[in-house]
C-alpha cells in the first residue's frame, strides 16, 4: 500500500531540510531516504519546496533543472559550493556521503 501524496511530499521536505548547508543531495538520494523515486522528488519540491532548500538538490549528474538553473547556482554559490562548468562538484560536498 502506497503513502498518500501528503505523507511523500512532507518526508520529501524532511529529509531536504536536513541537507547541511554548504552540501548538496541527488533526486535519487533523497528518494532513496524517502522510499520514492527520483522523479517524485523533484515533483514534490517544485510543486512545493520553497519553504525548504529546495537548491541543495541536483540532478545525478550535478546539474540543476533548466527552469530554476540560474537561480539554484546562485543560491549554492552563496554557500560555498564548488561549481564548476555549471554543475556541481559532488564529490566534495555530496551528502549523505555514499561509500
Amino acid at each position: 500500500m502506497s503513502r498518500p501524496a501528503e505523507d511523500v511530499d512532507e518526508a520529501v521536505f524532511d529529509v531536504v531540510e536536513s541537507i547541511p548547508v554548504g552540501r548538496v543531495s541527488t533526486y535519487g538520494a533523497v528518494g532513496r531516504l524517502v522510499g520514492v523515486g527520483p522523479r517524485r522528488v523533484a515533483r514534490a519540491l517544485s510543486q512545493g519546496g520553497a519553504a525548504v532548500p529546495w537548491y541543495r538538490v541536483v540532478r545525478a549528474d550535478g546539474s540543476a533543472a533548466e527552469p530554476v538553473r540560474a537561480r539554484q547556482l546562485e543560491l549554492l554559490a552563496a554557500e560555498g559550493v564548488p561549481v564548476r562548468r555549471q554543475r556541481v562538484d559532488l564529490a566534495a560536498v555530496r551528502w549523505p556521503e555514499e561509500p
